[in-house]
């Protein structure tokens, strides 16, 4: 039989493969930690993409379908992002570490016309992945025998989300755009318990199998000085319409380990599934942005995204409603300077500040973070046609030390690729 030791607050069992994620022990709750919309080019810039349109002809935007104007050429990105979370909490004087490397975005875009243009992407949405162990000592007073009392939290799974995004170009500065969303995967929740000389475990497991969609309509508009070749830029998305259902099956049981984690003599005590559909909440984003052409361009943008309900080991957690204030933009020295490569470089910055959704003893688990990166563009981009290699990082904090909850400090690495080229173009002359 295996037994659960006795170890800190946080003790994680992480093991690393192709696509395992890296997160908290706050992914405990609800759907895990979200890594979406990550993209190298929106996070390096605080997280801004409601009023960002692209003065390039190789970048499409996702997060807001409409701001797609100026997108000209046919674009393949492969993104990876590298995670390193550092974690502290006053329990015990307790800190850990974890690290992960996992695919975190693939895209393919094009245009169908001068008019619309169209992209389809694949992310990890959320992701479980943790192992925590607590335990608290009990002396019975009589016979003055110890007696430990211990409960192991155990999570893994990813949600994937898989977009297909289209834009039109309405004229006079003014697009729309829409976006359907597709989440599909497992999640795993297991809760145990045990006492010290107890020959049985006591395990309480969630499963959820999800499949669900939503959609997400966008506009922007754009006015640009010609004289001087400042843009003004304002744009807005809502994501909506909940279809599809997530299936949780709950599983609480006595048994004990036997060798390879299997369970012996295992009893079921209660067995049961539900169906529920508000798993993603209603989400609505407004932006703001100003810059000058092909030289700069800086955006403030404010996202908000309605509290839910989730069924966490069978009862229900209240999610509050979630605010996001993010600023950012991006900077180009002189890409006409063919003596300076460095010149020629996109340099990106951002800041943003997040009110979480998760509430633990009334300790809001806020988030915020700075970011920066660059498009070193390949030898062959020119401003119409900028590939290049993208690299990001993110670093910032999470939860707090209050009432022995884990604050968690973060720097995320991503590297990627961005090759665009006119394709599926007949030519006109040989």
């Amino acid at each position: 039989m295996k037994k659960i030791f006795v170890l800190s607050f946080i003790s994680v069992g992480y093991f690393l493969n192709a696509q395992s994620i890296s997160n908290s022990p706050y992914a405990t709750y609800g759907i895990g930690d979200v890594k979406f919309d990550n993209t190298i080019e929106t996070s390096s810039m605080g997280g801004i993409s409601t009023a960002y349109i692209s003065d390039f002809t190789s970048n499409f935007n996702f997060g807001n379908p409409a701001n797609n104007t100026n997108f000209e050429l046919t674009s393949i990105k492969l993104e990876a992002t590298n995670e390193n979370n550092y974690f502290k909490t006053n329990y015990n004087n307790t800190k850990s570490t974890k690290h992960s490397t996992y695919l975190s975005n693939i895209s393919l875009a094009f245009p169908l016309s001068p008019k619309v243009k169209m992209g389809f992407l694949y992310q990890p949405y959320s992701s479980k992945s943790y192992d925590v162990l607590t335990s608290e000592t009990f002396k019975n007073p009589e016979t003055n025998e110890e007696s430990i009392h211990a409960n192991r939290f155990t999570g893994k799974g990813t949600l994937n989300t898989a977009q297909a995004a289209i834009s039109y170009n309405i004229g006079k500065g003014l697009s729309v755009g829409a976006k359907a969303n597709f989440y599909f995967g497992n999640l795993y929740d297991i809760n145990e318990f045990t006492v010290s000389g107890a020959e049985f475990i006591n395990g309480y497991e969630t499963k959820n199998n999800i499949k669900n969609f939503n959609f997400t309509l966008g506009t922007s508009y754009q006015k640009i000085n010609t004289s001087t070749d400042n843009k003004l830029t304002l744009g807005a998305t809502v994501t909506f319409g909940n279809t599809g259902n997530m299936m949780t099956d709950y599983k609480n049981s006595t048994y004990y380990y036997g060798t390879a984690e299997t369970k012996i003599n295992e009893t079921i005590i209660e067995q049961r599934s539900i169906n529920s559909k508000n798993l993603i909440p209603l989400q609505a984003s407004l932006g703001a942005g100003y810059g000058s052409n092909n030289e700069w361009f800086v955006s403030a943008q404010l996202d908000y995204k309605k509290g839910e309900d989730i069924s966490y080991f069978g009862k229900s957690f209240d999610f509050q409603d979630t605010y996001r204030i993010s600023a950012g933009g991006w900077y180009l020295p002189n890409y006409n300077n063919f003596r300076n490569y460095f010149s020629r470089v996109v340099y990106r910055y951002g800041a943003f500040y997040e009110r979480g959704g998760l509430k633990i003893a009334n300790n809001s688990i806020n988030k915020y973070g700075i970011s920066a990166g660059v498009l070193l563009p390949f030898k062959t981009s020119n401003i119409q046609r900028m590939s290049g290699l993208e690299i990001g990082i993110e670093a910032g904090k999470r939860g707090t030390l209050n009432d022995n909850l884990i604050n968690q400090n973060y720097i995320n690495l991503k590297l990627g690729f961005n090759f665009a080229d006119k394709w599926f173009r007949k030519n006109l002359y040989n």
